[in-house]
This record gives structure tokens, sequence and C-alpha cells, in this order.
């Protein structure tokens, strides 16, 4: 299959990933003591114009709801026919690096950048046949992309569950909406223990400070 590149292309899967991509959660750059939330791989699929789009992806958000990474397969047919894995990093990359997917030991695959928001980049590439079936066989994918300090950033995507979501429908309406509940639950459950140990420092800080 030839990857096409048009504008309209792009326009089309651009519009179509971003009322894809669940619980529109602000993507700032993660922090070493932030905790990623737990989550799986889902597939949402959805008409775009004369087109159906879906999606299996994994979206990694930290506890102070910024994105670590997500990982995009979209499947496009209709009038455009196109396949494209994505990656979606934080902002501050060097472009020019690009970003780095390796399924386990398998040769890394670099995707360049096509698109950088203000909360976050998109780096794509065609997704292959081999690659589908490398991430079905595979445990684990690294995703790397480099930070402006120019320090490679690997975040490991779990690949349990990916074939399972990838070969199975897609969600319901309802089911994503179980789903997002249930992150924002564990999200504000983090956030107050976050809140609980800042404040057990500052009494510990006090009392440490008015001891004799």
């Amino acid at each position: 299959m030839k990857f096409r590149s048009h504008k309209a292309d792009r326009t089309v899967l651009a519009t179509g990933l971003l009322a894809l991509l669940a619980g529109g959660l602000s993507a700032g750059t993660a922090q070493a003591q932030t905790q990623a939330v737990p989550t799986e791989w889902f597939k949402v699929c959805a008409p775009q114009g004369d087109n159906n789009i879906c999606n299996t992806q994994y979206t990694l958000i930290a506890d102070t709801r910024q994105l670590i990474t997500a990982v995009n397969l979209i499947d496009v047919s209709g009038t455009v026919n196109q396949r494209i894995l994505q990656a979606v990093v934080p902002i501050g990359r060097v472009i020019p690096a690009g970003v780095q997917i390796q399924v386990d030991e398998n040769a890394a695959q670099t995707l360049n950048y096509s698109v950088c928001f203000p909360d976050r980049c998109i780096a794509e590439i065609e997704l292959s046949d081999a690659m589908i079936a490398s991430m079905k066989a595979g445990s684990g994918l690294r995703v790397t992309s480099v930070n402006f300090q120019r320090q490679p950033n690997p975040v490991n995507v779990t690949l349990a569950g990916f074939t399972a979501a990838f070969d199975g429908p897609a969600q319901e309406a309802s089911e994503l909406q179980a789903r997002q509940e249930q992150l924002n639950q564990a999200l504000q459950g983090q956030a107050e223990a976050r809140r609980q140990r800042f404040e057990d420092a500052q009494t510990q800080a006090v009392e440490g400070g008015a001891a004799p």
C-alpha cells in the first residue's frame, strides 16, 4: 500500500485523531515526581466525513493530568484509505530527532514529527503489517523522544491487551464514559494523596523548626 501524504488526507487524520483521543487532558511535560495513572489499550471508531476512522490507542497520563505519552494506531477507510502509527509526546522536544518506537529488542523505527500543538507534539509513520504483527507478538513498546536538554526520554508501554483491543470491536460510548470516570477518580485520589504528603511535610518542617 502506498503511503499517501496529501494535505487533504492529513487534515482528515488530524481532525479524526483529535476527535478520537479520549480524556481531553492537558499535555505538559511530566515531572519526575509524578506517577503514571494505570491505563490499557482500547479502540474507538467514528465517522469523519466520507471516512470511518478507528483508533487503537494507549494513553499514559501522569497523576498531575499531564501527558506522558500516547500511541495511536489509526485506520482510515472510505474515500481515504490509510493506516498511521502515531506517537504523541509532550512539548519541548528536539524536532530533528523524531521519536523512536521499539518493540521488545527489535530494531527501533523512527517517527518524524508531523505537527505540534501548544500542549503536545505528534510524530507518525505508515503503519505496516510487520509492525502490527510485532506488537501482537511483543510484550512491551518503548517510546523515546529527546527533550529540550537533548536527553533521551524513554517511556515503556505495555503491549498486554493490545491484540484483543486491535482485533476486537470498538468500545461503546457508555464504556468510554465509564473509563473516563474511572480515570478521573484515580486522578483525584492521587492528587489527594499528593496534597496530604505535602501537608505532612510542611507540618514536620514547622515542628522541626520549633524544636529547641
